[in-house]
């Protein structure tokens, strides 16, 4: 039972040291022996490189913003690790495209051709799924496997261990999370999700990414650069 957990080596060292006892937790190796299985049997996105991206590009200490997602999207070569994002050259899936014309309308943004947020996680822009992987064509599939847990630890060590950041909740799934953060020393905005179905009962109007940077520059931290390429 005192078997380590191999921990995967690409994890930024500042993210493994926080969450360390929960790499080393019965359930982190329940979900490590179902995700073996899994690739046996299974496609699985985002690319095993790529689990951890958003904790990769978004060091423990650097991250200002938090936007929590569900699941990573389970089409061929949109996922990426980060939530809400694709890589260059994959087209943008809907959501996305609605949170770029939020942007556009909110900041005076020109959408971009790209749907990459890497710029954001660079800046401090922690883009979280709640579950790190998925069977591909099967939305929801790695649900309730032990990613949400881990997930939730994250959440908890930043609302414990920092302050002052702006957590971005879109839609019930996300806003369910708000319990995890101690709202008397970080800001919560709240808004329906950019999905399709939403969009037009909140997101839209929201005005979430320049009120993000007027509460980053109250706190005395660098604005976000919302642009993308």
């Amino acid at each position: 039972m005192n078997e380590k957990v191999t921990i995967n080596p690409t994890i930024d060292s500042s993210w493994k040291e926080i969450l360390e006892k929960e790499f080393q937790s019965n359930y982190f190796k329940i979900l490590k022996k179902f995700l073996v299985i899994e690739k046996k049997t299974h496609i699985i996105y985002p690319p095993a490189s790529r689990i951890f991206a958003s904790f990769n590009n978004t060091p423990f200490n650097k991250v200002k913003v938090v936007i929590i997602g569900q699941d990573p999207y389970h089409g061929q070569g949109q996922a990426n690790g980060l939530c809400f994002s694709v890589s260059d050259g994959v087209i943008q899936p809907p959501s996305l495209q609605n949170i770029f014309k939020e942007i556009q309308s909110d900041m005076d943004i020109p959408i971009p051709k790209t749907g990459n947020l890497e710029p954001w996680a660079k800046q401090g822009v922690l883009l979280l799924n709640a579950t790190l992987t998925v069977r591909a064509n099967q939305a929801g599939s790695h649900q309730k496997q032990g990613w949400e847990p881990f997930t939730d630890a994250a959440i908890i060590a930043l609302s414990e261990k920092r302050e002052g950041l702006v957590f971005l909740l879109w839609g019930k799934f996300a806003q369910a999370k708000e319990v995890l953060i101690d709202t008397t020393k970080h800001h919560v905005l709240k808004a329906p999700h950019p999905s399709p179905f939403s969009v037009h009962t909140g997101f839209f109007g929201c005005k979430h990414f320049s009120k993000t940077n007027e509460l980053l520059k109250k706190e005395g931290a660098e604005e976000i650069d919302w642009r993308v390429e």
